[in-house]
């Protein structure tokens, strides 16, 4: 092999090293179908919001009274560890989106669902709730706090379909009445069902 050629062979070589992934690295999730657009960034959510976790009674109570099935996609906003769009497949065959902003938390669900062996039927996603496309989902989980859900209010609204139901722990929704109220182990559990007709008082800010 002349010098020439075996220079031009080394080079390609350390390029293709460049661009191809290393066996037994984990690469990043492809985030092509991502329901995340970035549009407004709002610092709000990372202030407003401290991290506590739904007993897990109240999550499979609040999927009961949104009659989650195997035909729903549940996000949840604000997953934190995953136990809703978790236990929405495990127990009751639906498919999930968590969205959550802190990536260590992000990285923790994703480990608990390969562990509960719903890997393929559940996606997490670091990002901002309020940059969500909710076009896809026919039930939503919230366990955010009422200032919150007054500004997802109409999102929900507008984006999801009649029939479609948001579910929330703890905190209302303003001049939306809940279809249903429950307290349970010490939770106050809200569920709303999206109407036909969407009042234009509701989705004012």
């Amino acid at each position: 092999m002349t010098r020439s050629l075996l220079s031009s062979v080394l080079v390609w070589g350390v390029l293709l090293s460049a661009v191809s992934p290393l066996p037994g690295c984990a690469q990043e999730q492809d985030s092509s179908s991502s329901p995340l657009t970035f549009t407004q960034p709002d610092s709000a959510v990372t202030k407003d919001v401290a991290y506590v976790k739904t007993p897990q009674r109240v999550v499979e109570r609040m999927l009961e009274m949104a009659n989650v099935s195997d035909d729903d996609v549940v996000y949840d906003l604000g997953s934190g560890d995953g136990r809703f769009v978790i236990t929405a497949a495990q127990q009751f065959g639906a498919r999930g989106v968590g969205i959550e902003i802190d990536p260590e938390l992000v990285r923790t669900a994703r480990t608990k669902a390969r562990l509960a062996g719903v890997s393929d039927q559940v996606t997490f996603w670091e990002g901002n709730l309020f940059d969500v496309d909710l076009h896809d989902a026919s039930v939503v989980t919230l366990y955010l706090n009422p200032e919150l859900n007054l500004r997802l209010r109409p999102k929900l609204l507008l984006q999801l379909e009649p029939g479609d139901r948001v579910v929330s722990h703890d905190a209302g929704m303003g001049a939306w009445t809940p279809d249903r109220t429950e307290r349970l182990a010490g939770s106050k559990v809200y569920l709303w069902t999206i109407p036909d007709v969407v009042p234009d008082t509701l989705v004012r800010q």
